[in-house]
């Protein structure tokens, strides 16, 4: 059950993420420019993701890869369809910064596990069901402790281990070390 003070902290993060998208318009403009030179229209990448409870939602990113396919249809690797400006949207997270309106909206919060397919949350099972106890973040336990550098087996269970502890206080060390990975690159805790 959800307090008024989880309400209020909601409502804040909401505000906040508002604010700070306003901030970023100028930089989104100027990254959106970066997209459209690279990889033409559309800029944004949306994908239906599990949200809080399962509850699907459309996840914004900025786009980084081509929609390149091999002979049968299949896309090919992401290492063969990501472009140079993708690689550094990817890097930097700048790439994320769309998500932000995920968190205005509700269907996103700054910090918790990163959202997935709805497909992959099933074939979770209960572990699906723990993760999908908090509202899915823009960063999480997971993406500050080796993120691509991990199997999704380590995911999961950093992922868990954030549902199980998640605390204001882990919320901010968390969002300090996205800064850190930002700034240094991704390494495994």
């Amino acid at each position: 059950m959800r307090t008024p003070a989880m309400r209020l902290g909601q409502w804040m993060a909401r505000g906040a993420a508002g604010i700070l998208l306003m901030l970023a318009l100028p930089l989104l403009v100027l990254l959106a420019g970066g997209v459209l030179l690279s990889l033409g229209r559309p800029v944004l990448f949306r994908q239906q993701r599990a949200g809080r409870g399962g509850v699907p939602f459309t996840l914004l990113k900025l786009r980084s890869m081509r929609n390149t396919c091999d002979a049968s249809g299949r896309p090919l690797p992401d290492e063969a369809r990501v472009t140079p400006f993708g690689r550094f949207l990817r890097r930097s997270r700048l790439d994320e910064l769309p998500g932000l309106w995920n968190v205005v909206a509700g269907d996103m919060a700054f910090v918790g596990p990163r959202p997935l397919l709805p497909e992959t949350i099933a074939a979770l099972a209960m572990h699906g069901v723990q993760r999908g106890a908090v509202r899915p973040g823009l960063t999480g336990w997971s993406q500050v402790n080796g993120n691509t550098l991990l199997a999704l087996e380590e995911k999961i269970a950093l992922d868990l281990w954030y549902v199980a502890h998640s605390s204001p206080l882990l919320d901010l060390r968390i969002l300090l070390l996205t800064v850190w990975v930002m700034v240094g690159g991704e390494r495994r805790a």
